[in-house]
């Protein structure tokens, strides 16, 4: 299966760079911070509301015992505060673990914020840049989360690029709380993702993202992701992606499916 979900997200790679087509307008369409691991600096128009949730299945390896399977619910609520101001909050309802330890739960809570501090103009190489704060509660039982609070903060960069394509590039810093000792750990984060355009309803990416150690003697992780989306309108998407980890203790194949709806402007 590990060798299957490299195959989905070549293809994924394959279409994202395939012949150039129509641009399409994009005025007030939805702009999701799913189904990659990066996220743009877009916000939520002011006054608007969005939901985007999704379903995910991953499977990983784990030496000298049986393979870790999860499943889980995700869902995000997104407001528009101002036209360059947006809070959220973001959870998994319901969490379903299999492998060394059977457990059914619900995972942690991230509250999180986005400002867009600077716009992108035609013409410019410059891109739109963003700051997205957060802080995730502790509300998920073992082995689900950890017992105390993180929290962190990320930049966000969002470049228009020619051709139809796009770049969310995403460099952060994380303070994860530890059980053994107690304290916490600073993470690394970095990702980038490249979108391309495919027609007035289709949208497609290929990613790379890195995360230093979530835990003490624990190892980085380097993986890769690919996936679409599809309008059905300018306020309804749906999308789904495939996701390997290269290094380090992350999912042998993860897939994810879900959809996003804007309600407001």
């Amino acid at each position: 299966m590990w060798s299957q979900a490299r195959g989905v997200v070549a293809v994924c790679a394959a279409v994202a760079f395939g012949a150039p087509d129509a641009l399409a307008d994009e005025i007030d369409r939805i702009v999701t911070d799913r189904p990659s691991v990066s996220n743009s600096a877009s916000t939520v128009p002011r006054g608007a509301f969005q939901i985007e949730s999704g379903l995910e299945y991953s499977r990983a390896r784990v030496g000298g015992g049986p393979d870790e399977r999860r499943f889980a619910l995700d869902v995000t609520l997104r407001a528009g505060i101002t036209e360059r101001v947006e809070v959220g909050i973001e959870g998994e309802p319901f969490v379903r673990l299999r492998g060394a330890e059977d457990d059914t739960g619900n995972g942690d809570v991230s509250l999180k914020g986005k400002y867009r501090f600077l716009d992108s103009r035609e013409g410019s190489a410059w891109p739109a840049l963003a700051v997205q704060p957060f802080v995730t509660l502790p509300v998920a039982h073992a082995p689900h989360g950890p017992d105390r609070p993180d929290f962190g903060l990320v930049s966000l960069a969002t470049f228009d690029l020619p051709w139809q394509l796009g770049l969310d590039v995403n460099a952060g810093l994380a303070a994860l709380g530890q059980r053994r000792p107690s304290g916490y750990l600073v993470q690394g984060l970095v990702s980038a993702a490249l979108e391309r355009e495919l027609g007035e309803r289709w949208s497609t990416f290929v990613e790379v993202f890195y995360a230093s150690a979530a835990e003490r003697g624990s190892r980085d992780v380097v993986g890769v992701d690919a996936g679409v989306q599809f309008f059905l309108t300018r306020r309804l998407a749906l999308d789904t992606a495939v996701e390997t980890a290269l290094t380090g203790p992350g999912p042998d194949y993860a897939f994810r499916a879900g959809v996003s709806v804007r309600f407001g402007k």
